[in-house]
């Protein structure tokens, strides 16, 4: 019975366990107050439903966090996430082609293979991710600064590629990364769990995950300890800039089209916030990967709650400041010394 009340009091003290709280108490509102949140429809051998539309919708924010966790866990930032996934998605697209065209009778709309395509997409995203790594690693930049020149900069040069206009992909192959199906679940769900893996092993199973972690908490003291610290903090840009890159692949599949004004707008935003709601600190010095992906769920899950209630979508962005500044109260306030405090004054009284 001890054994099982230290485990409970372990689990309670770490840091998602209040994001797991607030994802269980959205759910039992929408059990409550939303008709057929929870009903699982089988439709052609696929699963549709609220449920599975908060999981593949959510993909490319759980995809971004990945990524932006390291970034964060070094005590940086990185808001150009959106356009750098508007980049990918864009780049990736005009590669493909958007052209409709008819050849022996079957649509062909793919300029270059496929797989090329997404390589040389993905290849464009780690470029911009090594810039964002050298502004902030070797020449000493803030990351909020040197990221947001390329949140303003990155959405200019995705409009150069597209000329300006919306690429409407027609290559069927292309559809399947974000809106295809396997085992009757969307493929974007597979996708999150094998880079979820590969993250979490990159991260627990060797040293780079602890490199991350010390940097957060005192580079000085990380570099004086053999940790070569402007090398880390420049990956950590680069996965950034990776995990972006792939959730634009994602989104631009799902939607069959790469719109480089809206493509990942306010990805940056919704990426912070399911990070700090899954406990990683902007100070640095936390790496927490599931809190992370938790935290993107949570976020995805309210975004579906309030658009069943029938909310209009233009009050979306106030319902998360509301949650941004609940987070930032409860990351910045010592609640165990301010309760301590207020007893003390009432024995006082």
């Amino acid at each position: 019975m001890e054994q099982k009340h230290k485990i409970w009091k372990s689990f309670m003290r770490r840091p998602e366990c209040l994001t797991l709280t607030a994802l269980f108490g959205l759910l039992l509102f929408n059990l409550f107050f939303t008709k057929g949140f929870f009903t699982i429809q089988i439709r052609d051998g696929h699963f549709y439903g609220s449920l599975i539309d908060i999981i593949k919708r959510g993909a490319p924010l759980m995809i971004t966090v990945m990524g932006l966790t390291m970034v964060i866990a070094t005590g940086g930032t990185d808001i150009s996430v959106g356009s750098i996934a508007a980049i990918t998605g864009v780049f990736t697209a005009s590669l493909i082609g958007g052209d409709f065209a008819f050849e022996a009778g079957a649509v062909s709309g793919s300029r270059v293979p496929l797989g090329m395509a997404i390589a040389a997409g993905l290849l464009a995203a780690a470029m911009i991710g090594l810039w964002n790594g050298f502004l902030v690693a070797k020449i000493g930049i803030p990351p909020l600064i040197a990221t947001l020149m390329m949140q303003v900069a990155g959405r200019g040069i995705a409009e150069l590629i597209a000329s300006g206009k919306i690429l409407t992909i027609y290559y069927k192959p292309f559809y399947y990364i974000g809106s295809g199906w396997l085992l009757g679940l969307p493929v974007s769900i597979f996708l999150v769990l094998a880079l979820g893996m590969l993250v979490w092993l990159l991260l627990r199973k060797t040293a780079y995950g602890m490199y991350l972690t010390a940097i957060g908490l005192n580079k000085t003291a990380s570099a004086f300890s053999g940790i070569k610290t402007g090398m880390v903090v420049w990956s950590a840009f680069v996965f950034s800039a990776l995990m972006a890159g792939i959730a634009g692949i994602v989104t631009s599949s799902e939607i069959r089209a790469a719109d480089p004004v809206n493509l990942g707008l306010y990805l940056e935003l919704d990426a912070i916030l399911a990070c700090n709601l899954g406990g990683n600190s902007m100070k640095g010095g936390r790496c927490n990967l599931a809190g992370s992906i938790i935290g993107a769920v949570l976020v995805q899950t309210l975004t579906t709650t309030i658009y069943s209630k029938g909310v209009p979508s233009e009050t979306i962005l106030v319902y998360k400041a509301l949650v941004v500044i609940l987070v930032g109260l409860i990351q910045v306030t010592d609640w165990s010394l301010a309760l301590k405090r207020r007893g003390c004054r009432s024995e006082a009284a």
